[in-house]
């Protein structure tokens, strides 16, 4: 009898897995993924990506609003019999009653090093957390968020002129490499799942937009670490004369001033400890992106202003 697998995924992070596991001829019967949302801005609907990527290779598509207490779907997953989910940032937390619906249960990949940064936002937390290092985690899904044995760990190397974005579609891609052959092993039951540390889990909760403001009393590291890992969202910002300008790069400078005074022509502001950063990218509310050469151009931000924490 032909194998069945289950996708379960929504964001961009998910979709070059999929393409792969499709690509390579595993056989995706069907794909859950959240069902389109009305834009911010006008009552346009946006399909996921995994959505409009699930249509365009022609595959079953399903998307409920919830999966808890959602019979039909419980019936349905249990009548198709499935081999083996692969769940990749679906938005849902898996109900205890799914999980015995696959032959070979579900599997996620996770965009940390288990049992770091179990949670929402593992990317966002262990760039802010200034780390070395993240990976991809997959691992068996159980009742506890996250906390499920883990069969593989691929790791990377971070440094402090990549985004959220920019790790993001690095781990992305080494899943959408490194799933095939695990997949292979657990059809075949040769994948060894072995328990975490569960006391050296650390949680990377949802991010708050309120977190974004940047407190010029911190060490330019940090704040080149905020930066990093808030963007491309919610975003890092400060606020001058009741306008909000989000920072979308910066570096680290050598420059000395007081907290949160600008001490160039090029929007560098000092912090603690004798230390800058130089602001390379930036977005005033309400408008595009610039950079720094052409948005200096028309600033009121000028060398020798304060730019406050409020």
């Amino acid at each position: 009898m032909a194998q069945k697998i289950i996708f379960m995924g929504t964001p961009f992070f998910a979709v070059p897995i999929l393409k792969s596991l499709h690509q390579n001829g595993y056989p995706i019967s069907v794909v859950y993924t959240q069902p389109p949302q009305k834009s911010n801005r006008g009552q346009r609907v946006r399909k996921s990506p995994v959505q409009s990527v699930s249509e365009a290779l022609s595959i079953d598509l399903r998307t409920p609003n919830k999966l808890k207490d959602n019979h039909g779907e419980y019936e349905f997953l249990k009548k198709f019999n499935a081999d083996l989910a692969i769940v990749v940032a679906y938005g849902q937390i898996i109900p205890k009653n799914f999980l015995s619906l696959t032959k070979k249960g579900f599997i996620n990949i996770h965009g940390s090093v288990l049992p770091n940064w179990r949670g929402a936002a593992p990317i966002q937390r262990s760039l802010m957390n200034l780390e070395n290092e993240t990976g991809i985690s997959i691992m068996k899904i159980v009742e506890e968020l996250d906390a499920g044995p883990v069969c593989n760990i691929y790791k990377i190397r971070l440094n402090n002129d990549e985004n959220t974005q920019d790790v993001s579609e690095k781990l992305s891609f080494l899943a959408a490499e490194k799933i095939l052959n695990n997949v292979d092993n657990i059809l075949e039951d040769k994948a060894e799942f072995i328990e975490q540390d569960h006391s050296k889990a650390t949680y990377a909760k949802k991010i708050d937009k309120k977190e974004g403001q940047i407190n010029w009393n911190s060490r330019a590291i940090e704040i080149i670490g905020k930066i990093n890992g808030l963007t491309p969202n919610p975003g890092a910002y400060f606020s001058f004369k009741g306008e909000r300008y989000k920072i979308l790069k910066a570096k680290l400078g050598n420059g000395i001033g007081r907290s949160g005074e600008v001490i160039s022509n090029h929007l560098e502001i000092a912090c603690v400890n004798n230390e800058s950063i130089k602001i390379l990218e930036i977005q005033r509310e309400g408008k595009k992106s610039q950079k720094i050469s052409e948005f200096i151009l028309g600033s009121q931000i000028k060398k020798g202003l304060i730019i406050s924490n409020d």
